[in-house]
């Protein structure tokens, strides 16, 4: 049972703020630590909203609330006629944070770009081994292989080259894994062999400066003075660790939270009665799946595995879970709103003989045991624990016991990426509105190979075609593409599609200008208290 993890500091700043006539922090009740600020080392959400959002800015952004590009630390690009080039012509001006560990002595410029993506992608670079967790995107996106070189035409214009056309480019360079980072704070890191504090002690170009991070507890940030976008109209911001979905409503009633994250989908009902709160809710681009770990014997076997999908009783879930239009069902990797979605696709009927018959047909007639592993807090998919006890049931009637055993974010996270579980429930927001972001992130054999593809699964077939797809611009071909991969998906069943769930979250009424993205990014920097 989880238990409330306010702190008495951040109580005592509230009451510091309490004074109409100031200004005051704005405090978001969030669901789980961040692993740490670094956003090239991680690929979990609860991070990237706390580093990527706040602290830095990427070349080229997502327009707030949309997965539409926009300037960023790019003013402008040109691209090539075959594709190849990309070169971006950057922002001057733009201030790196000054804190009590770091004054910059210069505005960026194209050193910080080369930089920031060199550490990620050059073997040579002193930083490239300093990542005890590597760098996830960059490596499943295999980046290193797509991109040729990176170079500095001058100060303020840095170029791409690519080795082959890649049609979601632009929309990967805003992901938050192309975060900006400041060479000159990592330089001095470096020679003060202080490297993992690139981690911990952020330094970035964002709206927010980082202030600090108590586990458990919260992270603070001030408003930073030097900001080249319009600067945010509050007294800093304060991301409070709040585990229990019941408590961060009570917080936001309380007025110790203007906003809370992720409400749970059965409060819904219940909330829009609630004439002291407010909620926003948007239509995700985010699929909540069941990953089964096809490295392991039993869940090698397909037939394993198309049997726990039949044992899956879909709609018992949806209704315990979401409530009435809480979800829609997912059958595929990802939401039907996404170019090249396999519409004629069926989902496998919950079937519990047929599932006992192929449990028997591949050797299993006496059952078998699974590791189910889950986190602690929630998520979009459902409470972890409530959904593990459905799934659970589901498939004790078939004769399988899954052992449930839950950990905190980042351990779930870090056991998972080393492949101990045979289950494990997890949710993915796409970060720019292309395909490729749910099949190559998730279930390409580079993924697979660096554990990020939780499911371990590598199918020659599959990958062929999303390779081809993300190296065509033409939509019906990239189209026929995806639903072919798509097809051997639903054959193979490394997965189990769980829910394409709506975002909700509950605001103070005061709130306002917050706007919330179907890609999962919490940009807190527009909100106002009125």
């Amino acid at each position: 049972m989880s238990k409330p993890l306010f702190s008495l500091s951040l109580a005592a700043l509230l009451c510091l703020t309490a004074n109409a006539a100031l200004a005051r922090p704005l405090v978001v009740c969030t669901e789980a630590n961040p692993e740490g600020f670094d956003p090239g080392r991680y690929t979990s959400g609860y991070t990237f909203n706390a580093s990527a959002t706040p602290l830095y800015n990427r070349l080229v952004e997502f327009k707030q609330g949309t997965a539409e590009l926009e300037p960023g630390l790019a003013e402008s690009w040109e691209v090539s006629a075959d594709g190849l080039q990309y070169t971006f012509a950057l922002r001057q001006g733009v201030k790196f944070h000054t804190t009590d560990y770091f004054k910059p002595t210069r505005d960026f410029n194209a050193d910080d770009v080369v930089f920031s993506f060199e550490r990620m992608l050059d073997k040579n670079n002193p930083w490239y081994n300093l990542s005890p967790s590597g760098y996830p995107y960059a490596a499943a996106m295999e980046m290193g292989t797509l991109i040729k070189s990176i170079d500095k035409v001058d100060d303020s214009h840095v170029r791409f080259t690519l080795n082959q056309p890649e049609a979601p480019f632009l929309a990967d360079l805003a992901m938050a894994f192309g975060s900006i980072l400041s060479k000159e704070y990592a330089d001095s890191l470096l020679a003060s062999k202080k490297t993992d504090d690139i981690n911990q002690k952020p330094i970035g170009t964002g709206p927010f400066v980082f202030q600090r991070y108590a586990k458990d507890s919260n992270t603070r940030y001030k408003v930073n003075p030097d900001y080249f976008g319009k600067k945010p109209q509050m007294d800093g911001l304060v991301l409070a660790v709040t585990l229990d979905p019941n408590v961060r409503i009570q917080r936001v009633r309380n007025n110790e939270c203007q906003i809370g994250l992720t409400v749970k989908p059965q409060d819904v009902p219940m909330l829009k009665q609630d004439k002291s709160l407010k909620l926003a809710q948007v239509e995700s681009q985010t699929t909540s799946y069941l990953a089964l770990n096809t490295k392991h014997k039993a869940l090698s076997d397909v037939r394993v595995r198309q049997a726990i999908a039949m044992a899956f009783d879909q709609q018992n879930y949806l209704k315990t879970v979401f409530g009435e239009g809480g979800a829609k069902a997912a059958i595929n990797p990802y939401p039907s709103s996404l170019l090249g979605y396999a519409k004629d696709i069926k989902p496998w009927p919950h079937d519990v003989e047929k599932a006992k018959a192929l449990l028997k047909e591949a050797g299993y007639a006496d059952g078998l045991t699974l590791k189910y592993y889950i986190s602690t807090g929630s998520g979009p998919g459902g409470s972890p624990a409530l959904v593990a006890q459905l799934i659970q049931g589901d498939l004790a009637k078939i004769g399988i016991k899954a052992e449930i055993t839950q950990f905190e974010w980042g351990e779930f996270m870090k056991r998972t990426k080393a492949g101990e579980h045979d289950l494990m429930m997890a949710s993915w927001t796409g970060d720019n509105g292309d395909p490729d972001n749910f099949l190559t992130n998730n279930l390409s054999c580079s993924a697979a190979e660096s554990g990020e593809n939780r499911s371990f699964w590598c199918d020659k077939a599959f990958n062929d075609a999303i390779e081809k797809a993300k190296r065509i611009n033409d939509p019906a071909q990239r189209t026929a593409l995806y639903e072919q991969a798509q097809q051997i998906f639903h054959q193979q069943m490394p997965w189990i599609p769980l829910a394409h769930p709506l975002f909700t979250d509950v605001l103070q009424p005061k709130v306002q200008g917050y706007v919330q993205s179907p890609l999962g990014v919490y940009d807190f920097s527009t909100v106002t208290l009125d």
